[in-house]
């Protein structure tokens, strides 16, 4: 009996012992891993920059706004509006009429320019009071550190659409000196982003540029081709292909440094009002289409489907601009048509597929090389009619194909476009573009697509971070 207490009371001494040290060596650690990351603070907050990327919040995306100055932004708007001088691309320039007050921050309605504002509307929403953003997916944050990403407000469609509307500037914007102002600008706004510090601790693969001008940012398209990049499609960003045989040009980003991955297409602004499906009447004609007979590249096809259309019952086809009597007759015309035609122009994509929806006219998209946006989260085949460009030069082939969808097959069309047209909305009817957005319109689902980078973005960051000092990284892309 006394060997068994013996034994129990070595045994109790034992554990005591052992959880003593235990906890002293738990303590230990903890001090030393609190020291060791309060001594190295720069090195602490780059691995929770990194860990927030890998572990952001699904609901929303925290965003940083780049301290440019405002004449980079806001302040282009309000030069563009002290100029007396109409856009000389124009008939009949609506902003330069006659001398007339405008809001404060109001974007141009110039055609040209206001189809690709989505720069303006997103810097709007990012400029809204925090307490009226309860609708935003993006999260504005005030410290660098704290953000997923980095947004540079510049207004590089405004910025490059100014320079084009000079008429004596023409010859002008693809050439690097003095009398280029668009050019000045790309260089300040690219010298000021690349030498600040969230620039250099992720290479800007984090940061977010909004290039929807397929010539905006002209001339530092490869200094920013490691960031995110907000386009129409990627029209222009092939032309290099085709225009260089060694592709070492720099004046356009390889076509091995854009990508799905990394890059989001966005949706033009839409220039014609939204119909409602309760306000949708009868439409009399079979095919729409409104626009420039002769494109360059990749719509050199537009005129020889134009020549089979033409004539063709049930079916206009019009040489048209976008000024006033432009705006009216496309509203009429499709408003009144089953089917709008949007075949490529100088890039795959135009405004004309998002008026198209907006006007309830089902999308017949002929453009083999059509990237669409917030694809994954839309599916066009929902509403739209994809025609293969052999097969839209086949004489009577288009119109046949066409004529044999049911009326029940159009309705359930134009059921779908009207659910998903708010999607496609930018405009948030607030004065200056600053103000509560839609939640289920265009900047948010922006974002998202942004959100859904997230991961790819960390690890792009990750694997440049331990590449020996002098080592290059081979662009490429793997998109398709």
């Amino acid at each position: 009996m006394a060997t068994m207490k013996k034994y129990h009371y070595t045994s109790n001494s034992s554990i005591c012992l052992s959880l003593t040290l235990l906890s002293i060596v738990s303590l230990s650690f903890f001090f030393f891993f609190f020291i060791t990351a309060n001594k190295n603070p720069t090195s602490s907050a780059s691995s929770d920059h990194q860990l927030r990327i890998q572990t952001s919040n699904p609901n929303s995306i925290k965003v940083y706004v780049a301290d440019l100055p405002r004449s980079y932004n806001y302040g282009l708007i309000d030069q563009y509006w002290a100029s007396t001088s109409p856009d000389s691309r124009l008939p009949s320039d609506p902003d330069h009429q006659t001398p007339h007050p405008h809001p404060p921050n109001r974007y141009p309605e110039n055609p040209l320019i206001k189809q690709y504002s989505a720069e303006y509307w997103i810097m709007g929403d990012l400029e809204t009071p925090q307490n009226l953003r309860t609708n935003s997916f993006a999260k504005r944050v005030f410290d660098a550190n704290e953000a997923d990403v980095l947004f540079v407000p510049f207004f590089a469609t405004l910025s490059a659409e100014m320079e084009l509307a000079k008429a004596k500037q023409k010859n002008m914007f693809r050439k690097k000196g003095d009398g280029n102002e668009d050019y000045k600008r790309q260089k300040e706004v690219i010298d000021f982003v690349i030498n600040s510090d969230p620039w250099k601790r992720s290479g800007g693969r984090d940061h977010v540029f909004v290039l929807t001008d397929p010539v905006a940012m002209w001339h530092v398209r490869s200094q920013i081709a490691p960031a995110i990049l907000l386009v129409v499609d990627f029209g222009g960003w092939y032309r290099l292909d085709s225009k260089s045989s060694n592709g070492n040009s720099s004046e356009m980003i390889q076509h091995t440094q854009v990508s799905l991955l990394k890059d989001v297409i966005v949706p033009y602004t839409h220039l014609l009002p939204r119909l409602y499906l309760s306000d949708n009447k009868k439409r009399r004609n079979l095919l729409y289409f409104k626009g420039a007979k002769h494109r360059h590249r990749g719509g050199v096809v537009r005129e020889k489907i134009w020549d089979l259309l033409v004539n063709k019952a049930g079916v206009i086809v019009e040489e048209g601009f976008p000024n006033a009597t432009g705006r009216e007759q496309s509203i009429k015309g499709m408003r009144s048509s089953e089917f709008c035609l949007h075949p490529a122009g100088d890039t795959p994509t135009s405004c004309r597929l998002f008026d198209a929806i907006q006007s309830l006219c089902i999308p017949v998209i002929v453009s083999d090389n059509i990237e669409l946006p917030f694809e994954g989260m839309v599916d066009y085949f929902e509403f739209s009619v994809f025609v293969a460009l052999r097969d839209a030069l086949t004489p009577n082939w288009l119109v046949r194909h066409l004529r044999s969808f049911s009326g029940e097959q159009k309705d359930k069309f134009r059921h779908r476009m009207a659910e998903i047209q708010p999607i496609f909305v930018y405009e948030n009817n607030h004065p200056g573009g600053i103000g509560p957005i839609l939640p289920d319109g265009a900047v948010n689902h922006i974002w998202k697509k942004v959100h859904q980078k997230l991961p790819m973005i960390k690890e792009a960051i990750v694997r440049a971070k331990r590449k020996p000092p002098g080592v290059s990284i081979p662009l490429r892309c793997h998109c398709t």
